[in-house]
């Protein structure tokens, strides 16, 4: 192994670093003569932390500023969470490899309730337009309360906020040591994933082959066919990381299962599907779905979407 040293970029939040750490960690047992360094860097999305991030606007906000960093050679790889990677990347990096998925659900956090059991009118916390829809969509009295801040944060509020419960990402919440803290783990028929949610993406300079035979070992095939579907699928949507679209893909021998979610943020208006086929044709079926989906009502409930969050984005300087 010819190469002796790695600088990883990372945000600085707890879940990131953990992140990033275990990557490092798998490159030092691999390679234990390599030096593995990390480099923390503050995106957009760290720094607004009191507008929820669909008003923030515009995509990549927990990437672009490690991308920078990469293109000025600052650093030679990026670790993110899949679920807050763009679909498009700047000329010249790409996402290299996709590691095996955590547990892909949502998880709900309250006082011992279940979902099916919350009160009427029951205040919820939660960070996406995703979930919000799919379960207003479900259970329409219920109040959402959109929360921001890092895992432990976003645990607390259960109580700083006096909500009734809170739903985060089964994959932080395991990652973290907080598994214990979820009261109920959400099917993916109620609550379909984020696209990507549970797995990690590491970006890197793709013309830098040495760099990328050093981190080669790190994709999960299964794992990187089934998110690369759920990526198709939102690039065809046009989707940011802040829009109620929903993906999930399943690999079984060589075939994938992909569902799809679009909706309103009211979760009034919705329309799921599904489509299988060959695995290795992942982006194909990814997009198929999405052709589907938007021809039975996805286009006209985006558009409204659309059109709500952009006459939001011009009352927020960022």
């Amino acid at each position: 192994m010819a190469l002796k040293e790695l600088r990883i970029g990372t945000r600085a939040s707890q879940l990131a670093l953990w992140q990033a750490n275990w990557v490092k960690s798998e490159l030092e047992k691999r390679y234990p003569g390599m030096t593995v360094t990390l480099v923390k860097i503050k995106t957009i999305g760290d720094k607004i932390l009191d507008v929820p991030l669909a008003q923030v606007g515009g995509k990549g906000l927990f990437v672009k500023e490690i991308e920078e960093a990469m293109l000025r050679g600052e650093i030679d790889l990026a670790v993110h969470s899949m679920k807050d990677v763009p679909t498009e990347f700047p000329e010249g990096l790409g996402l290299y490899c996709i590691t095996e998925r955590e547990d892909p659900r949502d998880a709900l956090i309250s006082r011992g309730v279940k979902f099916a059991d919350l009160p009427q009118g029951a205040k919820i916390g939660t960070s996406a337009l995703r979930r919000q829809a799919q379960l207003l969509k479900v259970r329409p009295d219920l109040e959402m309360v959109i929360i921001r801040g890092n895992v432990e944060t976003r645990i607390n509020k259960l109580e700083t906020e006096n909500l009734d419960a809170v739903i985060l990402a089964a994959a932080g919440l395991n990652r973290l040591g907080f598994a214990d803290k979820a009261t109920e783990l959400l099917s993916t028929d109620l609550s379909l994933p984020a696209i990507g949610q549970g797995a990690l993406g590491i970006e890197c300079n793709l013309s830098n082959e040495e760099v990328k035979n050093a981190i080669a070992f790190f994709n999960h095939p299964d794992t990187a066919h089934a998110v690369r579907a759920e990526r198709a699928l939102l690039w065809r949507c046009e989707g940011g990381c802040q829009v109620p679209i929903a993906a999930y893909g399943e690999v079984s021998g060589d075939q994938l299962n992909l569902t799809g979610f679009i909706a309103s943020v009211d979760g009034k208006v919705s329309v799921k599907g599904s489509v299988t086929g060959p695995a290795v044709d992942c982006e194909k079926l990814g997009v198929k779905l999405a052709e589907q989906l938007l021809a039975e009502g996805g286009h006209a409930i985006l558009a409204e979407v659309y059109q709500r969050e952009v006459s939001k984005e011009k009352e927020i300087p960022v």
